[in-house]
């Protein structure tokens, strides 16, 4: 039985480039030289026009005040006349808006008679805000009677919300 003869031979030196690099600290110190960040120019926020913004609102705020009435009435309730007072304060505040009222009615009566109801309901909020200091050239009124319901329905619950003023504004 023979034994087999392996060839060793010693590992070969590691060479230099994988030996760390000690530096040696010099005797004085070396400056550095700081560097401020790179200067990002700051473009201005886009300028707000909070004057269009109010004006937009108060027209909003305008439209959106429908005022309601009871069966057969023209007559303004207490928070109907609380939401022209509102408008009214708009309206003073931008002397150009001019404001369309929309008078309607529920289906219940004769076409006829609904029109004239409408009709009447519309100058009843006409009056108030003209009595706010409103001038009349810059109210004008229409009736739409039963023509355009807020609500299809043939019940209590939907002739309530089309006995209504509805508002315009109709020069923005």
């Amino acid at each position: 039985a023979g034994k087999q003869q392996v060839d060793v031979t010693p590992e070969e030196p590691t060479p230099d480039f994988y030996q760390p690099e000690i530096v040696q600290p010099k005797d004085t110190p070396k400056e550095v030289e700081v560097v401020p960040p790179p200067v990002r120019e700051v473009k201005p926020a886009p300028e707000v026009d909070t004057e269009r913004i109010a004006y937009e609102n108060a027209v909003k705020a305008i439209e959106a005040g429908t005022i309601y009435f009871d069966f057969d009435r023209a007559d303004l309730k207490p928070d109907a006349k609380a939401k022209l007072q509102k408008k009214a304060e708009y309206l003073r505040k931008y002397p150009k808006l001019s404001v369309l009222i929309e008078g309607h009615c529920d289906e219940r009566g004769t076409n006829e008679y609904n029109m004239a109801l409408g009709e009447r309901r519309a100058n009843a909020a006409f009056k108030y805000l003209n009595a706010m200091g409103i001038s009349g050239d810059r109210i004008s009124t229409v009736s739409y009677g039963e023509e355009r319901p807020a609500d299809p329905g043939h019940n209590e619950m939907a002739w309530e919300k089309n006995r209504r003023d509805e508002f315009k504004v109709i020069n923005k």
